[in-house]
């Protein structure tokens, strides 16, 4: 890994900025090493950190378009793109990814889910319409500290929940999808578009 990137990473973790993990990296790493996506789709930049580690398994001249509605997050997201001279590769679109995916037109490769869980039904209906056949998409925290799977039902995550637990069920059974849950950091949904 490189210096500029280890200490994005270092960063984020010191400020608790939640970042794709390492084991989950490691996974996606291996389907993008295979597939050389030429458009990324990343629902949720955080830093830029994932999308900057996603851009190296790109096609030539691939693109990643990303979104992200934390003002705060674009401003240090920005800066660590420009830092690794990927502002040509990477773009972000700044504001609420609910209003922001209706309005994207284009076909992508990989698509990666990575935002607000509550909405994650939502981000698949998207994914879905904007997945090339073939294509994959990637839900990250899936399993939500183990709360999709056990009998949770407090109030503060109840939502969260119950529409990750569709997301699954979506996913699972859609005859177009062949889905896989990993139980790698918090839980990761591998749908791949037949």
């Amino acid at each position: 890994m490189n210096d500029k990137l280890i200490i994005i990473k270092q960063k984020a973790l010191e400020e608790h900025i939640p970042i794709i993990m390492d084991d989950t990296l490691e996974i996606i790493a291996n389907y993008l090493k295979e597939i050389k996506p030429i458009r990324i789709l990343e629902i949720g930049t955080a830093v830029g950190y994932s999308a900057i580690c996603f851009s190296k398994y790109l096609a030539e001249n691939g693109i990643i378009d990303t979104i992200e509605r934390d003002e705060e997050k674009i401003i240090e997201a920005k800066k660590n793109i420009k830092e690794m001279n990927l502002e040509d590769v990477i773009h972000i679109y700044e504001g609420d990814a609910v209003e922001i995916l209706p309005t994207i037109n284009e076909k992508y490769d990989m698509v990666f889910i990575d935002a607000a869980k509550g909405k994650y039904p939502f981000f698949l209906k998207e994914a879905l319409r904007l997945l090339n056949k073939g294509g994959i998409i990637f839900a990250d925290n899936i399993l939500y500290k183990g709360y999709v799977m056990s009998d949770y039902n407090k109030h503060k995550q109840r939502t969260a929940v119950r529409n990750l637990r569709e997301y699954i069920k979506e996913v699972t059974e859609n005859e177009n999808l062949e889905t896989e849950i990993l139980e790698v950091g918090d839980g990761l949904a591998i749908s791949k578009y037949k």
